[in-house]
């Protein structure tokens, strides 16, 4: 970098300096668009080593577990930036999530210590943190000597960061004040409407703003569809089924898939009268709307077929929706996105969320190091990147969001994606209940909704039988 592209790219970087007039300016020196965000990387790694010691680990290598995800292909496109902060060397393996959970659980249940970190999902840690396979990061994130200052705790989106925290107790809350940090935020999907806006305009359709509106608006566009449905939502034999869509509506009604006694014991509740009602109106949803073959969609048929044309809209992760309006598909340019809070009566959307995220192998030898590298990955210059240059959505940093840069890229070719985030963001949150029959549980609420929604049996009469079972293996557990 020469000295006039240096006086440019540090102009940016001190905000006196537009993007647009950055660009201009170091086009004039004959600097490409691309090698642009490469000097403005260059010079927040820069910054970032100006008050810390990111050499104290220089020459360690750490091994990193990681998942097949546009997440991991900004953290491996940006990796030579933290070889020279740091003079460390990083080795990672990089699975396909169909077998990638697997690849985790062989490696933490048999003490290796290949793996110094690795991604996962928050739901996991539930398990992974009170069997001691990973570590409380709050001993690193406390100590000066080894966080550095610019890391900004705070920056974090409250709800995505208390979410990545757990007290170990079953029904503890999330993000408590004696919560662990068993991991730290890469990124993160909510739940929200994308819908096809060519079919919409075409057909006068108007954007459902609750759950009555989504019905109506469901019903109406499959009757347009030529063959295709209504609505996108999964419906496979999983616990995936329950948490994207579902839960966010259903969390709207100030529903809970658990109640916590006062004697801290768990108890099923999702078969109340306000549930059972939701349940009814997401049943008829799917009956009258949604893909024939609904039971076995997961994320990748509700995403593909909004992407084919053949669902008018879905109510799924909106990073889905991201992907499924890119190059490709053929209705790229043709998605767009909406908040969307189920219960008309709701102060706003309440986006139950998924978070891939960053934890430490309590098997590691070398601890300090992995967090160096964590600490990097999850920090706001890193995040900024990926936002900017790669496909890093949702980013969970509140300054990503305010970058100008970022919405830009968002707007001008994801029409409602901000605004759909910003509304939808300070409601955005893990709304299960925190224990270790998570994954068990919520699989057999995804059975009975099936069974509903194949009229095998009524919706009454399946939350109560839900309930009932769910009360059984809890007491069972000494829950």
């Amino acid at each position: 970098m020469n000295e006039k592209e240096k006086g440019l790219v540090d102009a940016f970087m001190r905000g006196t300096m537009s993007r647009r007039g950055l660009i201009k300016g170091l086009g004039s020196l004959g600097v490409s668009a691309a090698t642009a965000g490469v000097l403005v990387n260059l010079a927040a790694t820069r910054a970032l080593a100006a008050d810390f010691d990111w050499m104290k680990h220089k020459g360690t290598t750490v091994k990193l577990l990681l998942n097949k995800h546009p997440y991991t292909d900004a953290m491996i496109a940006n990796l030579d930036n933290f070889k020279a902060l740091t003079g460390m060397d990083v080795q990672y393996d990089v699975f396909p999530e169909d077998v990638y959970f697997d690849k985790v659980t062989a490696a933490l249940s048999s003490g290796s210590s290949e793996y110094d970190a690795f991604m996962t999902g928050a739901y996991m840690t539930w398990t992974y943190g009170p069997a001691g396979w990973c570590e409380d990061l709050n001993a690193w994130i406390q100590d000066a000597e080894k966080t550095n200052p610019m890391y900004a705790w705070e920056d974090f989106l409250p709800g995505v960061i208390k979410s990545c925290a757990w007290n170990g107790v079953p029904g503890g809350a999330l993000g408590s004040a004696d919560a662990k940090q068993w991991c730290i935020p890469l990124a993160y999907e909510q739940n929200n409407l994308t819908y096809n806006k060519r079919i919409f305009d075409a057909n006068g359709l108007k954007v459902p703003t609750n759950i009555d509106e989504l019905l109506d608006t469901a019903k109406a566009a499959k009757a347009v569809m030529n063959g295709g449905y209504g609505i996108g939502v999964r419906g496979s034999r999983s616990w995936a089924t329950i948490h994207p869509g579902f839960l966010s509506g259903y969390s709207n009604f100030d529903q809970k898939d658990l109640n916590v006694g006062a004697d801290g014991k768990l108890t099923a509740a999702m078969n109340t009268d306000v549930s059972k009602e939701y349940h009814k109106k997401w049943v008829q949803m799917i009956q009258d709307s949604g893909a024939p073959d609904w039971s076995t969609h997961t994320w990748y048929q509700v995403g593909t077929d909004v992407g084919a044309g053949k669902s008018a809209m879905m109510f799924d992760a909106d990073i889905l929706g991201y992907f499924m309006n890119g190059a490709g598909n053929a209705e790229a340019g043709n998605l767009a996105f909406s908040a969307f809070a189920a219960n008309p009566a709701a102060a706003g959307p309440t986006p139950n969320i998924w978070i891939w995220s960053l934890a430490m192998s309590s098997f590691s030898k070398q601890k300090d190091a992995a967090w160096y590298f964590m600490q990097w990955a999850t920090g706001p210059e890193h995040d900024l990147f990926g936002a900017r240059e790669m496909d890093l959505v949702n980013p969970a940093r509140s300054s990503v969001w305010a970058d100008g840069a970022f919405r830009d890229k968002l707007s001008k070719s994801y029409s409602g994606y901000v605004e759909m985030h910003d509304a939808s963001a300070p409601g955005a949150s893990i709304k299960f209940t925190p224990q270790p029959l998570f994954f068990d549980l919520t699989t057999e609420w995804a059975a009975t909704l099936q069974k509903m929604v194949a009229k095998e049996v009524p919706v009454d009469e399946g939350l109560d039988m839900l309930a009932e079972s769910t009360n059984k293996q809890l007491s069972e557990a000494g829950l």
